[in-house]
């Protein structure tokens, strides 16, 4: 709940302004003069920087630009660049920024301290921590890529190899704002995908991978919530395969897919030529048995029973008009008819339909998907490949069983992918 409010304010703006940049604009600075008139600040805390606001277990990555005539906030997560701050004000090593997103408030204090900005960042009557360090501009190794799909151009990153080998693997990401590196809208960096992609170019595989629809880049191809479906999901990676085909450097397509994605490429799969399927930590249970299963854990039992009831009219196809506002955020009207999509498919009937080889990759510290899950989907397709890795988690990193461990894990970009993981998706790749 603390990382919904804190995010409340600029999801508003978001909405308001799709994926288009934010030109700066005129801010009021407060500077502190010495008795000659000269402006005390330290003019090394010019320029942009990069923090984390310390959200408990749920990190959100900050961008923020400091200018003498002011400067201006960035979340890569969201999808907002350069948005101007109110006002700013230095005095020596310290600084206070002011910010109005759409009504709410943002103010950011903090320290220097010769390396770092030391701070807090206040939202929604509560604060954070938040530790900025100078800015380092990351080295995009992929090609941007434009694939026509409905309703307009879903952009890509082609990751190339030096020396590639004729494959192209199309990655899907899972569940809710996750983008093309597998990161998630307020769950920090982990750069799961990302680290995938670059580990199969290293071993020649060309890939692709890409922020969903309604998501970062891609965040234009849905003008309203309620229009968006699994199908259309589908739908993206059927066009992304068609458009690669005509390709001539590449002969055989293959598709990977992570957490939920795993049954987005599922279905893919069973209607498109491709020539394999990978599940990373992919659900074997249809969603509302999980949802409920994780609901339970969470929601007192009024709310638990009144979110079963909802469930059982999204599964047969019907909206419910009337959600509890604690259930809003979960089942709101907007969101329903993705619901709707989603229910339908059971994944472990589903991966039955697939006739090319697949490969079911499970974790066993995965703390959202179980050993179940994969042994489901194994019944479903009895000639798939399953691999378990003892120490692997949900977003494929090596990690302690420990459920703090184990989440701090998910904002951290510097852990590695699980020790022959990559081998294991190269097998049925090659």
């Amino acid at each position: 709940m603390k990382k919904l409010l804190v995010l409340m304010g600029i999801t508003a703006v978001l909405a308001g302004c799709g994926d288009k940049e934010q030109q700066l604009k005129p801010v009021t600075t407060e500077q502190q003069n010495n008795e000659e008139g000269h402006v005390l600040m330290n003019e090394k805390m010019l320029g942009k920087w990069q923090g984390e606001i310390e959200i408990p277990q749920m990190p959100l990555e900050i961008i923020i630009n400091l200018q003498k005539g002011g400067g201006s906030i960035t979340v890569p997560a969201q999808n907002l660049t350069d948005f101007p701050f109110e006002s700013v004000q230095y005095k020596g090593e310290e600084i206070k920024i002011l910010i109005n997103l759409a009504g709410s408030v943002i103010k950011i204090a903090g320290k220097f301290d010769g390396e770092y900005i030391n701070g807090t960042f206040a939202q929604n009557g509560q604060t954070f921590p938040v530790k900025f360090k100078a800015y380092e501009e990351e080295v995009i190794t992929y090609e941007k890529v434009q694939v026509p799909v409905e309703g307009g151009i879903l952009k890509v990153a082609l990751q190339m190899p030096e020396q590639p080998t004729g494959e192209l693997v199309i990655i899907q990401a899972g569940s809710g704002p996750t983008n093309k590196d597998g990161n998630t809208v307020g769950g920090g960096r982990n750069n799961s995908l990302k680290m995938l992609a670059e580990g199969l170019a290293e071993k020649g595989i060309a890939s692709v991978r890409f922020d969903k629809r309604g998501i970062g880049e891609n965040m234009a191809l849905i003008a309203k919530e309620e229009d968006l479906t699994i199908d259309q999901l589908v739908g993206d990676v059927s066009d992304i395969i068609t458009f690669f085909k005509q390709d001539k450097r590449f002969q055989e397509v293959h598709l990977i897919g992570h957490s939920e994605g795993a049954l987005i490429m599922t279905l893919a799969a069973q209607n498109n030529n491709v020539k394999s399927l990978t599940s990373l930590a992919g659900t074997g249970r249809r969603a509302n048995v999980r949802l409920e299963e994780q609901l339970k854990k969470q929601l007192p039992p009024n709310l638990m029973q009144q979110s079963q009831q909802i469930l059982e009219k999204l599964l047969i196809g019907e909206r419910v008009k009337t959600v509890p506002v604690e259930l809003q955020s979960l089942f709101r009207p907007s969101v329903q008819p993705y619901f709707i999509s989603w229910l339908k498919y059971d994944p472990k009937e589903e991966i039955g339909k697939v006739q090319v080889p697949v490969l079911i990759v499970q974790g066993r510290n995965d703390i959202q998907v179980t050993v179940e899950d994969a042994e489901l989907l194994k019944a479903g397709n009895s000639v798939a490949k399953i691999v378990y890795f003892d120490e692997m988690n949900h977003i494929l990193k090596e990690t302690s069983s420990n459920f703090e461990q184990n989440l701090a894990s998910y904002s951290n970009p510097e852990l590695p992918l699980a020790n022959g993981l990559l081998d294991e998706i190269i097998k049925i790749i090659q």
